[in-house]
């Protein structure tokens, strides 16, 4: 057993609940879909920081997707039925769940760092 860092690292948690960590590199999704199957039934756990907004849309179509802000502010923006709704997240601890297959992306006022639980296979993205 030893210590990680998730500036270093993500957590890639398995549908039998165990952990695996995995480097954070450009290389990263291409080595998920090719180590874990497509990412089926898998979940990956993992911190990014941001300096500006997100430059696409996402949804994920295989499970709710939990966003916890670690440090700064940012704002949420997800696509319902009703049209668009935001939620800010401004203190640390704060979070949104993005429900299954909800397209969402994020505004970044000055920088925001947060912690990710994305089950992601299937995960799609289109330009904002």
């Amino acid at each position: 057993m030893r210590s990680h860092h998730f500036d270093q690292s993500a957590v890639v948690l398995t549908p039998n609940q165990s952990c695996d960590v995995v480097a954070l590199d450009s290389g990263l999704y291409e080595k998920l879909d090719r180590d874990y199957a497509g990412f089926a039934g898998h979940t990956l756990i993992a911190m990014h920081h941001f300096t500006e907004n997100w430059p696409t849309w996402e949804r994920h179509p295989k499970g709710d997707e939990i966003v916890c802000l670690i440090s700064g502010s940012a704002e949420f923006v997800v696509r319902t039925t009703e049209g668009e709704q935001r939620m800010v997240l401004d203190s640390p601890g704060s979070f949104v769940l993005v429900p299954r297959n909800t397209w969402h992306t994020a505004h970044i006022a000055d920088a925001a760092t947060c912690l990710f639980f994305t089950p992601g296979e299937g995960t799609e993205n289109t330009d904002v």
